[in-house]
């Protein structure tokens, strides 16, 4: 008998805008009109489809058909009209802000056309709490075939001629990482797989634990494989509370099925894994720190002249890689290095996983081929800036990463590419910016991010981040002099060469990426007293364009200080008195009228 499946999207993202009813509804309602259904229902919780701004997702197959924002009231006039009768509720399906309608299947959209899922391969098609789903995808083939096809030498050399490199941050070669540890003879060795993603704006790794779980269990058993180590630990984010269980589930059911534990599939070879709860800081997500907190020791990095595959956890030989690395695992070692290496560019090979967010039409999780542009990841998977305003900026690699301003749109995003226009890879969140962004603005945020986060360690990274701090906030206030840009640049640079870790290492990039493409707007800042962007309030004013004003209303009923005064028919005025500079009546307005005065308090 056929089967129709019944796909809802039940990540985080989505759970928030109660796609738990939904799927609840959706379930309850297909078991109650069973009879009147002709071809059989499953109903199944997914984790995340990727586009988030359309979330919560459900997708109906063999149909391919994607409805979006769905809510729980939508839930019967879905099983009776298209699972009953099969019609097509127009009103549900996704807008594509490209082709400027909407769409029958999610695949249609360039948000989906554009990607291509290694590490995502399974999320949002199975249900990451059934280990069996996983398998009738080929789950733990790859284990099955390291274990009885390959020895451990045979395991590292497919991941070094795949050229995988680490997807935290660094870009360290995998491969690389795991032949210097095979070569050590102390015993035990571990293995760690590293889910504290701190930055902000990022999700990739949480919502792999979330919606593929055994991906990241089958990465790490396979390494485990190949450099002797019995142990194994995921560090998980504290607030990851579904990730957290959805691992917990499957490290239990892949027990259950002899896939870890003692005799892993009767080949002789043992490894476990436990889980640790993170310690609530940014700082622990550098490998070190990471591992002192393991360990049970205040999460502070210590210096890396001895690499952690030599000396790591509790002083013995370590691999650790994030979240996303070890998802790409299982797939190298089934369809090979060869395959691997034939996608991305010469130095970054494979795919990248990014968090697209900001300022974007189509924000979510998407995975491109290393080596696609700034551009298509903006404009084509993104669907452009919301608004349609002007692009500003791109900030990628969190709070180590830098701005990348307008010219380097054509950028290709990998490894070397970023690094050479001052930012990184990073964890793989992107923000995009528009022109009501203040860029002076945001280095001030992140470095206020990474003042609090500091473990206070090094003086160069404690001192060195707040004194930078006080000096944009001092510029954003009205207070900058000229001379603040040299001292901002030699405190960069200290900091830089100074610090311990690389939370003080790359703390400087959003300082030295915008002093670098956006320094006509420091100058605004300091030399004329305005901000450019109409973001800092001291160096602020707005103004209406009567010539442009259509008289709509919107912007005096956004205003929360009542301080935009007129009438239908006539053009409205902003009374300076009671503004309060907050920005909605600019960013309400349809017609650019409102606009931010070049000269402030006339």
């Amino acid at each position: 008998m056929m089967s129709r499946t019944v796909y809802v999207c039940c990540g985080t993202g989505c759970l928030a805008n109660n796609s738990m009813d939904v799927y609840k509804q959706l379930k309850k309602l297909a078991q109650k009109y069973e009879a009147d259904v002709e071809v059989k229902t499953i109903v199944k919780a997914t984790g995340c489809n990727g586009l988030c701004e359309k979330g919560p997702l459900v997708k109906i197959q063999p149909d391919n058909i994607c409805y979006s924002k769905v809510k729980p009231d939508d839930a019967e006039e879905i099983v009776k009209r298209t699972l009953m009768n099969g019609e097509i509720i127009d009103r549900l399906l996704i807008y594509d802000t490209a082709l400027k309608r909407r769409v029958i299947s999610h695949k249609d959209t360039d948000f989906y056309k554009c990607q291509m899922k290694i590490a995502l391969r399974n999320i949002g098609e199975i249900d990451p709490a059934n280990i069996d789903e996983y398998m009738e995808r080929g789950g733990y083939k790859a284990l099955r075939k390291a274990l009885f096809q390959m020895t451990p030498q045979d395991v590292i050399s497919e991941i070094e001629r795949s050229g995988l490199r680490g997807r935290g941050g660094g870009g360290f070669p995998t491969g690389v990482k795991w032949r210097q540890c095979s070569k050590f003879q102390n015993f035990p060795k571990y293995v760690i797989c590293n889910g504290d993603e701190g930055d902000p704006g990022a999700f990739m790794d949480r919502s792999i634990m979330e919606g593929d779980p055994n991906t990241v269990i089958e990465g790490m058993t396979i390494c485990a494989y190949s450099i002797n180590s019995n142990r194994g630990f995921i560090y998980i984010r504290d607030e990851y509370s579904l990730a957290l269980n959805n691992m917990n589930n499957a490290l239990n059911q892949a027990r259950e099925r002899g896939l870890l534990g003692k005799n892993i599939l009767n080949s002789g070879f043992d490894f476990d894994i436990e889980i640790v709860r993170g310690g609530g800081a940014f700082v622990c997500g550098e490998s070190t720190a990471l591992m002192q907190s393991i360990e049970g020791n205040v999460g502070e990095p210590r210096a890396k002249y001895i690499r952690s595959v030599e000396k790591g956890l509790w002083g013995q030989p370590t691999v650790l890689n994030n979240v996303e690395t070890w998802a790409n695992i299982p797939e190298i070692i089934m369809k090979g290095s060869d395959w691997f290496c034939s996608i991305g560019t010469e130095n970054s090979k494979g795919t990248k996983v990014f968090s697209l967010v900001g300022k974007v039409k189509n924000t979510g999780l998407v995975e491109i081929p290393m080596g696609t542009t700034l551009r298509e990841l903006v404009y084509k998977i993104g669907g452009g800036i919301i608004g349609d305003k002007k692009f500003k900026a791109v900030q990628t690699g969190g709070p180590s990463g830098g701005c990348i301003a307008e010219d380097l749109l054509d950028l290709p995003v990998d490894f070397d590419s970023l690094k050479e226009a001052g930012s990184m890879m990073g964890s793989g969140g992107i923000i995009v910016m528009d022109e009501r962004t203040c860029m002076i603005d945001v280095a001030r945020y992140y470095l206020s991010f990474l003042s609090e986060e500091s473990c206070g360690k090094c003086v160069a990274c404690r001192e060195g981040i707040k004194r930078m701090l006080e000096i944009l906030t001092d510029i954003c206030d009205g207070k900058g002099i000229e001379e603040d840009l040299e001292l901002l640049e030699s405190l960069c640079h200290t900091v830089e060469e100074a610090s311990l870790c690389g939370l003080g290492k790359t703390a400087p990039n959003p300082v030295l990426t915008t002093l670098k493409h956006f320094r006509n707007e420091y100058y605004a800042h300091i030399i004329e007293k305005r901000c450019p962007a109409g973001v800092c309030p001291e160096l602020t004013a707005y103004e209406i364009d009567k010539k442009l004003c259509k008289s709509c209303g919107l912007c005096a009923k956004n205003c929360p200080a009542s301080a935009i005064l007129g009438k239908r028919g006539e053009a409205y005025s902003i009374n300076t008195q009671l503004c309060i500079k907050c920005g909605n009546c600019i960013d309400s307005c349809r017609f650019n009228a409102v606009k931010v005065k070049k000269e402030v308090g006339k």
